[in-house]
């Protein structure tokens, strides 16, 4: 089966700081915290993390 043309656009407030990781090496920006369903699409998972250096 074919999804072209079918997107999933992330929006990330790229200013957000939720603390350090758990390392303690870096600072979380945004987590999904595991894999989570694609809204609309149960058979499709995304698992995202964005952090930065301290």
């Amino acid at each position: 089966m074919s999804k072209e043309g079918t997107f999933l656009v992330i929006k990330v407030d790229l200013s957000k700081d939720f603390g350090e990781s758990k390392s303690g090496k870096s600072i979380t920006i945004a987590s999904t915290e595991g894999n989570i369903s694609v809204p609309g699409d149960d058979d499709i998972k995304i698992g995202l993390n964005i952090y930065k250096k301290k």
